[in-house]
C-alpha cells in the first residue's frame, strides 16, 4: 500500500489551504471554524429556541463556510475527475453513516474540523483528547469492519 497515491504535495497542499483557511475565517471573526454547528445555526433561522438561537449571530458565515465545503468538492470533481462526484458506498449506508457523525459531533462538543485543526492548533486540551480519541475509535472500527468483511 502506498502511503500517498497522488504524491506528497497534493496532501501538503491541502493541509496548508484548510489551516490558512481556518486561520483567515479565525482573524475575521474570533470564531472558530468548525462543521458541526451548521444545522443548528441554520435551524436559528425558522426556530425561536435558544438552543438554536445561541448561533444567531454567526449563522450567516457558518452556512457560506458549508456552502464552499459542497462548491470546493462539486469544482474539484469537475477539474480533475471530469465532473464525476461518486462513491461505491450505498445511499442507505451514507445516510445511517452522516447521522452517527451527526451524533458524535454533539457528543464530542464538536467535529473533526473543529478539535482537530482548530482545537489542536490553539492546544486546546479538550481538543487534543477528543482527537485522540477519534483516531482509537476510527483505528478500531476499521479493524472491526475488516474483521467482519464489511464493504462499501
Amino acid at each position: 500500500m502506498e502511503w500517498f497515491p497522488n504524491g506528497i504535495w497534493a496532501y501538503a497542499g491541502g493541509g496548508v489551504l484548510i489551516g490558512l483557511s481556518v486561520s483567515i475565517i479565525y482573524a475575521g471573526t474570533g470564531i472558530i471554524a468548525g462543521a458541526s454547528t451548521f444545522l443548528d445555526s441554520t435551524l436559528s433561522y425558522i426556530s425561536g429556541l435558544s438552543r438554536f438561537q445561541d448561533y444567531a449571530a454567526s449563522r450567516d458565515w457558518r452556512i457560506v463556510f458549508t456552502f464552499g465545503i459542497v462548491v470546493g468538492a462539486m469544482v474539484y470533481a469537475l477539474l480533475f475527475q471530469e465532473g464525476t462526484w461518486t462513491t461505491a458506498i450505498s445511499w442507505p449506508r451514507l445516510l445511517v453513516g452522516g447521522i452517527l457523525v451527526g451524533i458524535g459531533t454533539r457528543l464530542g462538543k464538536g467535529c473533526t474540523s473543529g478539535h482537530g485543526v482548530c482545537g489542536v492548533a490553539s492546544l486546546s486540551k479538550t481538543s487534543i483528547l477528543n482527537v485522540i480519541i477519534f483516531v482509537i475509535v476510527a483505528m478500531g472500527m476499521a479493524q472491526l469492519m475488516q474483521a467482519i468483511g464489511a464493504m462499501p
